[in-house]
């Protein structure tokens, strides 16, 4: 006991940092590793994000009990939550807010009855699998705008879906990359509670097609370049 008590003696000043970094980690800001493709092309396969866990809560440290309601999430907003259904951590995209019904024609999003609006895009730094090659486009309902990655070959068969309404308390999330991603299609509406924070940013990005290589480019990159702020400049 005498030692362990010279232990925390010795070493206070380190054991006090390191609980006020678990702290801030768990209560604040994170960041959070993209293994996978769901997200193309906002998110790319290697991406460290930036998880503003302040964005809609102030929590209990290391919990989901919410302490101060701040916000909820908006229709685009790119989304971190620990989801029971998936039973692991997703980032996906805030597509249908409580109230709204949600449909889905062809890889065409409908929202409130309104049809998104497609345009093409050219987008660089993602390398493409040869057997599953993609076309790029921005997707634009009212002010959400955003890219969205389509496959040539492999359509997803979640590419029709709805009309559903989105209930109380509960969000439609969709991924990015619209024929590769298990979301709302598979798990159906996601709890506000599970929602964990917002994220904006990317830290940092390795690239594992480079020997994992940092990406130069991505270093603080502002994801959503064509989001709401570029559609009302």
């Amino acid at each position: 006991m005498r030692g362990f008590t010279q232990f925390l003696s010795r070493n206070k000043g380190f054991i006090t940092f390191m609980l006020c970094m678990i702290m801030f980690r768990s209560a604040l800001a994170d960041w959070s590793v993209v293994p996978t493709g769901s997200m193309q092309p906002t998110i790319q396969i290697g991406d460290r994000i930036v998880v503003d866990k302040a964005a809609y809560d102030i929590r209990v440290p290391l919990t989901h009990i919410s302490l101060l309601h701040l916000a909820d999430p908006q229709r685009g907003d790119i989304v971190v939550l620990d989801s029971h259904a998936a039973r692991e951590r997703l980032v996906k995209r805030v597509i249908g807010i409580p109230g709204d019904e949600v449909a889905m024609r062809g890889n065409v999003l409908y929202v409130n009855g309104v049809a998104a609006n497609y345009s093409p895009a050219a987008v660089k730094g993602i390398h493409d699998d040869q057997q599953d090659p993609a076309r790029y486009a921005i997707e634009r309902v009212g002010v959400m705008q955003h890219l969205i990655r389509l496959s040539l070959y492999r359509p997803s068969e979640a590419r029709d879906f709805g009309p559903v309404s989105v209930p109380p308390g509960q969000y439609l999330l969709l991924g990015d990359n619209r024929d590769n991603s298990m979301d709302s299609r598979y798990f159906g509406f996601f709890p506000r509670n599970e929602i964990v924070g917002r994220s904006r940013y990317v830290a940092l990005s390795l690239d594992p097609n480079n020997d994992y290589l940092p990406r130069k480019q991505r270093f603080a990159a502002r994801l959503d370049g064509y989001g709401e702020a570029a559609a009302t400049r």
